[in-house]
């Protein structure tokens, strides 16, 4: 059974920075994509960004040029680098796997940008 934890969520003030893992327990990492998704309270999940295995990405236009996934395929762990933090950056934020065996999700981590 594939794990997902993530770590690194927190209380930052506004333009604060970040920075999110997620480390996997499964198999054939490196051919997996993985995934960065919020969901704000009341709001639907949504993707953040994402990463091959071969390192190409995605990002969600809300957070271009803000935000920076990448990945350890030794470590088999994905991060979410987070400059410039907004209010409207709050909330839980899940790791997704998409690969061999299936989909996966984490449990999520809550990030507050708050003064």
């Amino acid at each position: 059974q594939v794990q997902l934890v993530e770590s690194g969520g927190g209380l930052v003030q506004p333009g604060g920075s970040l920075r999110l893992s997620c480390a996997d327990s499964g198999s054939i990492f490196r051919l997996t994509v993985m995934g960065w998704y919020r969901q704000a309270p009341g709001k639907q999940r949504e993707l953040v960004a994402s990463i091959t295995g071969g390192g190409s990405t995605n990002y969600a236009n809300s957070v271009k040029g803000r935000f920076t996934i990448s990945r350890d395929n030794a470590k088999k762990t994905v991060y979410l680098q987070m400059t410039r933090l907004k209010p409207e950056d709050t909330a839980v934020y899940y790791c997704k796997r998409d690969g061999v065996g299936g989909t996966f999700w984490g449990q999520g981590t809550q990030v507050t940008v708050s003064s």
